[in-house]
């Protein structure tokens, strides 16, 4: 078996390093635009990995695809996977391209093509939480995420545009445009991120939502950011980011109702957004080359996994999922 990963920054690293400890491919071919980055993944992950740096082959001489490249880079090595008929996993949090990326579902399904949209920490681990907490009820009326943290400095580039760009969230059987940085809401994450100040932010978790679960009346997604975080959002950035974030962490709150009774069922997980990422991107794949996951076509992973089975065996990679316990129902 072999998997071809795009992209050697903090996500695609890690799920080299996670298909390759799990022994799920015997090899990774591992494509960056950066002679640095390359050198740096082929001294710590070993001679199970081959390096080809840009101009890349139009070949993908893979059993799988996983595309962690940053946003702007992610659609035409889709559409090079689709023509391929290449099974795809693709990390992506971008909201412009994700919409680009999902319009590709009719090239997908004509060529038969396997492709999971949506693999990361927020949207990704955000959407299997979203399905977890709709077992919980009978009618599931409003979802609703938030999140905390990035990943590496694509990421951090992602996340500072977001702020200034405008948010979709899907209400009352219509799209609802908020401005970005709008929308001042006090949500608590799993410690150690505890409290923070969320604003409606340009994310794409809730277009994956609608499409996952369109009898769901609202669906909204914000973002943790400082009063800095939203000032300087409209500029370009001045320093550059970390090659990792810190800690993070992701909110999902799922409304709704069991037995006539209104209850709110609040799931979340505080880990660095790099490794949930890669975790949930590596557990993806490997569900694919073990056909786990039954698919020819484009969708979601809220809908093609059973979210108890692959939370746990999230689990099993120190990735763990809390439940807040209160007393939240109301008659």
């Amino acid at each position: 078996m072999r998997a071809l990963v795009i992209g050697a920054g903090a996500v695609g690293t890690k799920v080299a390093q996670q298909l390759l400890s799990s022994n799920a491919v015997d090899k990774i071919i591992l494509r960056d635009t950066s002679s640095e980055k390359l050198v740096l993944a082929s001294k710590n992950l070993g001679s199970r990995v081959e390096v080809e740096h840009f101009p890349f082959s139009q070949n993908m001489d893979a059993d799988v695809v996983v595309v962690a490249s940053p946003e702007g880079t992610q659609l035409e090595e889709v559409k090079n996977a689709i023509t391929l008929k290449r099974p795809t996993v693709v990390v992506s949090d971008g909201l412009s391209e994700m919409v680009s990326i999902l319009n590709l579902r009719k090239e997908a399904s004509a060529f038969g093509v396997p492709v999971v949209v949506g693999t990361g920490f927020a949207p990704g681990l955000s959407c299997v939480l979203a399905a977890y907490g709709k077992t919980f009820l009978n009618e599931t009326e409003e979802i609703h995420v938030s999140k905390m943290g990035t990943g590496g400095p694509a990421c951090a580039l992602v996340h500072h545009r977001a702020l200034s760009r405008m948010s979709f969230g899907w209400r009352e059987n219509k799209w609802d445009k908020r401005l970005g940085g709008s929308g001042r809401e006090l949500l608590w994450f799993p410690e150690p991120v505890g409290p923070q100040d969320c604003y409606h932010a340009a994310l794409s978790d809730p277009m994956l939502l609608h499409n996952a679960f369109p009898e769901v009346a609202r669906i909204s997604a914000k973002m943790a950011a400082t009063r800095r975080d939203r000032f300087t959002a409209f500029f370009p950035m001045l320093t550059p980011p970390h090659n990792e974030g810190g800690i993070g962490a992701i909110r999902v709150e799922v409304r709704g109702s069991k037995n006539g009774v209104q209850e709110n069922i609040v799931l979340g997980v505080s880990e660095y957004p790099a490794l949930a990422a890669a975790s949930v991107t590596a557990l993806t794949t490997e569900y694919l080359l073990k056909h786990k996951i039954s698919l020819n076509h484009m969708s979601t992973l809220a809908l093609l996994v059973e979210p108890s089975e692959f939370l746990s065996d999230l689990a099993a990679r120190s990735i763990v999922v809390e439940i807040f316990e209160g007393d939240r129902t109301t008659v």
